[in-house]
């Protein structure tokens, strides 16, 4: 099988990612911070070394970096626990549903409102005006994608860090398409609150994400119960990372994901990766501009993407496009990637896109053979 579909999740993971979740179920899978003996000590040990490794990773505070299930876990504690009723929040026209669902809960419910600013891949200036103009008096947060998941558009977050700073608002940034693949470092780019999967450009197992927030935030739980800490009280404590991490954590997940990011250190980090699958991209793009019947999502334009392309063909609906292609043993996603405002805003709710995301793994002799039978597609309707 050759899989591009790493914007969903990266396969194959690192051996060494796949070791350590073996490993903390067979060598010390002991409920970390919930006993006194040695095997609780060294999950608890494992969990803290995890969570550091983030915390350098993205220049958080390691208190205030938050294991998670996954980014869409992450973003709903961050949404739900920074606004309060009568908050005004402005989101992007590119936005996954794991931004815009709670958003809309929240509007349903009659606690918030929320705006939706657009998003022009061609002018970055004309895209912080239309945040800028929806600013009002109530407005309390900007959340956004550092990177569309479905046409690896890249939004200008620092400028939008900067205006929020300059209108004293809270920036949160959901960096599924993103953590991994650049370098984000909270303090310089001026981010109030980071929401990640484990199990995306991390590579860490699924089950993985992690909430990450400044110093000069404080974020309520979403829910609470057992902390492993203060057990005698009858309400949740305030310090976090136990605040908002009741429940058991996922050991060998967070074990996988230690190593998932050890992984990304000895291939030459977050750069090297990036360099890599943006060059498969490209090379993508360019192939297929000489396919006929073919019509290209390109956000690209010669700056920096996620390395994620979105495509149609003539007269087919995506999934038959990815049915067909999985025939010949080649994974792509097809249909709507859970995103309604970024196929709104570019008119592709009839058919869906085929998105195609190369990861780390793959080579350019997997692209050859997409083009390859993508060709067969689009010209004869058939492979």
């Amino acid at each position: 099988m050759i899989y591009l579909d790493n914007a969903a999740t990266t396969f194959p993971k690192p051996s060494s990612v796949v070791r350590a979740a073996a490993n903390a179920c067979l060598a010390y899978g002991a409920n970390p911070g919930r006993g006194g003996h040695k095997l609780s000590a060294k999950a608890g040990e494992e969990v803290y070394l995890c969570r550091e490794k983030l915390a350098s990773m993205f220049s958080c505070e390691v208190e205030r970096t938050v294991f998670t299930l996954n980014c869409t876990h992450s973003l709903n504690i961050a949404i739900k626990g920074v606004l309060k009723k009568g908050d005004h929040v402005i989101t992007s026209s590119l936005e996954h549903n794991s931004v815009l669902r709670p958003l809309e809960f929240l509007r349903q419910n009659s606690v918030i409102s929320y705006d939706v600013a657009k998003v022009e891949p061609q002018n970055e200036e004309i895209t912080i005006r239309n945040f800028e103009k929806l600013i009002t008096t109530r407005t309390k947060l900007i959340v956004c994608s550092y990177a569309s998941n479905v046409f690896g558009t890249v939004l200008p977050v620092r400028e939008l860090a900067k205006l929020c700073k300059k209108r004293g608002l809270l920036f949160a940034v959901d960096c599924a398409q993103s953590a991994g693949l650049f370098k984000i470092d909270m303090e310089k780019d001026g981010i109030d609150i980071i929401c990640a999967p484990g199990h995306k450009g991390l590579f860490g197992p699924m089950g993985t994400g992690v909430l990450m927030f400044s110093k000069n935030t404080e974020i309520k739980p979403l829910f609470q119960g057992g902390t492993g800490s203060l057990s005698l009280r009858k309400s949740q404590p305030e310090l976090y990372p136990d605040a908002l991490e009741s429940g058991t954590l996922n050991l060998p997940g967070i074990a996988g994901l230690s190593a998932g990011l050890d992984f990304i250190r000895s291939v030459g980090g977050e750069e090297a990766i990036h360099q890599k699958e943006q060059h498969l991209v490209k090379r993508l793009k360019e192939e297929l501009y000489s396919v006929k019947n073919i019509t290209v999502f390109d956000d690209m334009h010669g700056k920096v993407f996620a390395p994620t392309l979105s495509l149609s063909v003539d007269g087919m609906h995506s999934e038959q496009v990815a049915q067909m292609l999985d025939g010949q043993s080649v994974a792509v996603r097809s249909g709507y990637h859970c995103s309604y405002l970024a196929h709104t805003s570019r008119k592709t709710t009839e058919t869906g896109t085929v998105r195609v995301s190369p990861g780390f793994f793959n080579s350019e002799r997997d692209i050859e053979f997409f083009i390859f039978c993508l060709n067969k597609i689009a010209i004869g309707g058939k492979i």
